[in-house]
């Protein structure tokens, strides 16, 4: 009895190890934790290896639409000191049955950023062998970059025409204002301290009666 027991117990644990180690379904994880993070380096543990498994059970969730992954379904084996191991998933409905290698990259790719944001890693130190560097989703502009370019460059040449212009009409107005002062002074209508020349008689002067009888004292 105790014995039919004990093998209940371990049997479960050694059937997934034998999947893991003999499946060609699973993938290679190598982490460069010290390379990443250098003197804030934390210690790869058993912790560590939960928060992976819930890491990847999550991702399964997401990719499936399935709440049914748990870490049980996330075995783990070959495991090395320099913290690289390899993974398998199961089926939620029998774990006994792996989930195929194409349907785990997916789910890998579509979550990465996620898995890579739980261990403070990327892409190039969170490495899953076989499965590509996920890449970022190109920019779209609402307007492509060209046509911006080209109305800044229209802008910049409307604005040194308008310059321009306004310039020349300037030097142009202050021509004619100089020309139009020569003409004055040739016509004799410079004005002198307030008073126009042309207003005091014109060119004849004005008659002086006080001194009309300068010759007649002088004869007596």
């Amino acid at each position: 009895m105790l014995t039919a027991v004990l093998l209940l117990i371990l049997l479960p644990p050694m059937v997934a190890q034998d999947l893991c180690k003999d499946s060609t379904e699973g993938f290679k994880v190598r982490l460069s934790i010290k390379t990443a993070l250098g003197d804030n380096a934390y210690e790869w543990n058993e912790s560590e290896m939960f928060l992976f498994q819930s890491t990847l059970a999550f991702a399964m969730r997401r990719h499936t639409k399935q709440d049914t992954y748990n870490i049980a379904n996330i075995l783990v084996c070959n495991d090395t000191q320099r913290v690289s191991f390899v993974f398998v998933v199961t089926s939620p409905d029998d774990l006994t049955k792996l989930i195929p290698k194409e349907q785990v990259e997916e789910a890998v790719r579509t979550s990465k950023h996620r898995i890579n944001s739980a261990f403070l890693l990327s892409d190039m130190t969170l490495e899953f062998v076989g499965i590509p560097p996920t890449l970022a989703a190109p920019i779209t502009y609402d307007s492509p970059p060209w046509l911006i370019v080209f109305g800044v460059v229209i802008g910049a040449v409307a604005v040194g025409i308008l310059a321009l212009l306004m310039s020349t009409v300037s030097k142009r107005r202050r021509a004619k204002d100089k020309d139009a002062g020569f003409a004055e002074e040739d016509d004799g209508r410079v004005k002198e301290n307030g008073t126009a020349l042309s207003s005091l008689g014109g060119k004849d002067g004005v008659y002086n009666q006080a001194f009309s009888n300068d010759d007649r004292f002088t004869q007596l």
